[in-house]
């Protein structure tokens, strides 16, 4: 189907000129199916299960284009639509893409962080782009634009079935249905398994294809030679390459052949090594090379003293090469996607989240790993899931005329389980993972708070639009509810009212608690280690080892010599830790324990100004989880300063203050500068070291002397003069 064509089904001609000047001449298959059954008539949602790169981001904007402007040509400007990503580099990947809409007066939005706003901003934007998570959280603050959304779009909704992510997913699409009858929803997703059944919990009309813009071939590779799904073989050492190593052999013969690569490995340490392993830059062309150089550099230069990780990925980037993971900077993983884009970088070892993450196809793809360590049961196989997820990137669209996705066998007898057991094998069921009582506490709370349900019976009358209730039976979920709502009464967040308690309210510390955005148990331990504090004599330690004892901000493995390390800074700090007790006679809740001071402590160095190498070295935390730590921790310093609020907690000054300089990584004589813009914990310690340790000092400043300190320069410093006189 041309795009022209679209004009014959409402789609306006000045919409059909966007789609060409964006290159878009006419409609892959699963997109003209859709259109034919009556996608731009917005009257049915739809579930749309076809493979990657097929084209359902352009099915999505269709039909949010055709419902912002059929709303506004009916006097409607106030109509939205939603588009919900599991990340947030995809937000920002999918937010660049929608704003080629502009020249029809449709404007763009993008929300992934504050969790403790309603957005007034957004209310002005027509697409809004968001993650789950913040979905779920406006719908908390009752946010009242939510109520005009008309389609709601949910990329890779197969994350329902994480375990993680999955729960909250679920219940925003329960919220947002329960908020707008009428809501039109587009869910997307490659890898459906159980479609129907998903899509009768939408009741939405399922479109499933196995159409590919780019073929895709799967296979085996052993003894140098690739056995794929149609029984072909080919030996991909032919011209007489031999690199021992099979996944390089295998990533660089797709380089020598015009290509790009992505090898999927496990662990961040394999995914760097393999990277760093890589040579391309002597057949690279001159062009390359020069923007090869140029990455690398801005990669370095990402932090003001930049990292062993900083330098390894800058290195590994002048050789045509990278990696990608959690552990980097959102720049560096940038600059990477960047490079890739252009075709400048050739091949990148990622991490499985990449799959899931932005859009970055290569010729071909490799699984290295299809197992991984799992702490509990030791190595396991990845799920089929996974693995399609992964194999779907393979094929670049208007650059290859095939993908190939590629697993690697030991022996004959491997290659035969890999072939039936993931290449042959259909992906597993898609399940709901919402009756997991850590993730029920807050949506109970929360559709309490927000009145979604304000009895036992709303309770269960809401939580059956859940997939859950369309895979298993509600008796299942009423015992889990009841828990729920019993631990939520006890801790004073809920309360029972009216004739026989059947009315359930939430307390203003349970609305609180919903608002910030924090797990229910989460807020138990900030307020009672408030309470202790009140008691006690406090340090920056004390409220440092409280948030570390949420579990919120993850744990940091103890190393063999770490034990000695923190016993001493435990015993050290026992009398400000705000805790019943410190006794721990148990050999798992003392490692525990020590795991807590570890990540305090970790939070510790950080504001006292400890550099980011040194951090890197000591916990072993890259630069990438040290700023999404610090993120969390930030927080959890918040949602404490607030719930005291609600106590009239006598201390709360000291928890705002540590809240600033863990923000900032600094310690307390720099809190003054880093209220500047532009001034951080490099650029404040320049300054105080020079003698300008207050926002007096620096009105007496002037322009030449400012500019000459180290990380200052002569812009920065005319910001520093501005600002300080206006105050």
């Amino acid at each position: 189907m041309k795009v022209e064509e679209l004009e014959g089904f409402g789609f306006p001609m000045e919409g059909i000129d966007v789609l060409k000047n964006a290159g878009i001449e006419s409609l892959f298959e699963p997109q003209e199916i859709v259109v034919n059954k009556g996608l731009l008539d917005l009257k049915k949602s739809f579930l749309i299960s076809v493979p990657t790169a097929s084209g359902k981001t352009l099915i999505a904007e269709l039909a949010m284009v055709s419902a912002i402007l059929r709303e506004k040509a009916e006097g409607n400007n106030r109509a939205k639509c939603l588009y919900i990503v599991p990340l947030r580099a995809l937000a920002r990947e999918k937010y660049e893409a929608f704003k080629k809409w502009a020249p029809l007066g449709i404007s763009v939005g993008m929300s992934t962080g504050d969790l403790d706003s309603k957005e007034p901003r957004l209310a002005k934007k027509d697409i809004i782009v968001a993650t789950s998570e913040k979905v779920d959280s406006l719908s908390r603050h009752n946010t009242d634009w939510l109520r005009e959304i008309k389609v709601v779009v949910v990329d890779e909704v197969h994350l329902v079935h994480d375990s993680r992510r999955g729960p909250t997913l679920e219940v925003v699409i329960a919220r947002m249905r329960h908020l707008n009858p009428n809501l039109m929803i587009l869910a997307l997703s490659a890898t459906v398994q159980n479609a129907g059944e998903i899509a009768q919990w939408l009741d939405a009309e399922l479109i499933e294809s196995d159409w590919r813009p780019v073929e895709l071939r799967e296979g085996v590779y052993h003894r140098r030679s690739i056995l794929f799904n149609d029984s072909h073989l080919v030996d991909i050492d032919a011209e007489g390459r031999t690199i021992k190593e099979s996944a390089t052999s295998l990533a660089v013969d797709a380089v020598t052949s015009g290509g790009q690569c992505l090898v999927f490995l496990n662990t961040r340490r394999s995914v760097e090594s393999f990277a760093d392993g890589l040579n391309l830059i002597k057949e690279a062309a001159k062009e390359d090379k020069q923007a090869l150089s140029d990455l690398a550099e801005k990669a370095l230069r990402v932090l003001p003293e930049p990292t062993k990780t900083c330098i390894r990925l800058a290195k590994c980037i002048r050789n045509g090469a990278a990696f990608h993971h959690a552990g980097l900077l959102s720049k560096q993983r940038r600059i990477v996607e960047e490079g890739f884009k252009s075709n400048s970088i050739k091949i990148i070892s990622a991490t499985p989240t990449l799959a899931a993450g932005v859009n970055l196809p290569a010729r071909r793809v490799i699984i290295k790993d299809y197992q991984r360590y799992d702490v509990n049961l030791g190595r396991v196989e990845i799920p089929v899931l996974e693995y399609k997820q992964m194999a779907g990137r393979a094929g670049r669209p208007g650059y290859d005329e095939y993908g190939e996705a590629l697993l690697i066998a030991r022996t004959d007898g491997e290659k035969d389980f890999l072939l039936d057991n993931y290449i042959l094998a259909e992906p597993e069921h898609i399940y709901s993972k919402l009756a997991i009582e850590s993730s029920l506490r807050s949506h109970v709370l929360s559709a309490i708070s927000s009145n979604f349900a304000n009895s036992a019976h709303g309770l269960l009358d809401f939580f059956s639009k859940t997939l859950f209730a369309c895979q298993r039976d509600l008796t299942d979920l009423t015992t889990v509810l009841e828990k729920v709502v019993d631990f939520l009464a006890s801790e004073g967040m809920i309360e029972h009212r009216g004739v026989d308690d059947l009315l359930i309210t939430a307390t203003p510390f349970g609305r609180r608690v919903v608002q910030l955005y924090i797990d229910p148990l989460t807020a138990v331990t900030l307020r009672e280690s408030m309470k202790l504090a009140e008691e006690k004599k406090t340090g920056e330690i004390s409220y440092l080892h409280t948030i570390a004892r949420t579990g919120e901000l993850g744990s940091l493995y103890l190393r063999k010599g770490d034990f000695e390390v923190f016993e001493e800074v435990l015993q050290a700090n026992q009398k400000k830790l705000l805790t019943e007790t410190a006794d721990f006679k148990a050999v798992w809740d003392y490692e525990l324990m020590l795991s807590e001071i570890k990540m305090a402590s970790f939070l510790a160095d950080w504001i006292n100004e400890s550099s980011e190498e040194a951090i890197r070295e000591k916990y072993n935390v890259a630069p990438g989880d040290v700023r999404s730590k610090i993120e969390v921790a930030v927080w959890l310093l918040y949602s404490m300063a607030e719930l005291g609020k609600l106590t009239d907690f006598t201390k709360t000054p000291e928890i705002r203050e540590l809240q600033t300089r863990v923000k900032m990584g600094i310690r307390p004589e720099l809190l003054e500068l880093v209220s500047l813009k532009g001034i951080g914990r490099v650029r404040a310690r320049m300054l105080y070291k020079r003698g300008y340790k207050t926002l007096d000092n620096l009105k007496t400043a002037d322009l030449q002397s400012l500019a000459k300190i180290e990380s200052i320069g002569e812009k920065i410093a005319k910001s520093i003069i501005e600002q300080v006189t206006a105050k």
